[in-house]
């Protein structure tokens, strides 16, 4: 087995590991990120229904120019920033965290510490 499979099975027995502890309600649901090489996605997500609420990622049409030229980790904050204000605007302000098995660190940080400073509680 090569060791790009061996990293990518490490983080899904991470990411299941954290799915034990971590649950999406209607009061707190979760907030979910995924990270590829170009990209980072993130949404908020009601587990008992198994619905995605908002989401947002550097693909979004609404960040699209505003992230040009910068950063993956800057482009992160601003992923997170957009995610904040669709949950307010949607009436949701708790979230649980859920840091899809990677390391709370560079990307994964940025978005969180974005959503932070858009308003969402976690």
């Amino acid at each position: 087995m090569s060791w790009e499979k061996d990293r990518a099975e490490a983080r899904k027995r991470r990411h299941k590991r954290v799915r034990k502890k971590v649950f999406g309600t209607p009061e707190r649901p979760r907030l979910c990120v995924f990270r590829s090489l170009k990209h980072i996605y993130a949404q908020i997500i009601d587990d008992t229904i198994g619905h995605t609420l908002v989401a947002a990622s550097t693909l979004d049409p609404a960040i699209r120019e505003k992230i040009k030229g910068k950063t993956k980790t800057e482009q992160a904050r601003e992923v997170g920033l957009l995610l904040a204000q669709k949950a307010l605007a949607k009436g949701i302000t708790k979230v649980a965290f859920d840091r899809g098995g990677y390391k709370y660190h560079g990307r994964v940080k940025a978005l969180a510490e974005g959503a932070r400073k858009g308003g969402l509680e976690f």
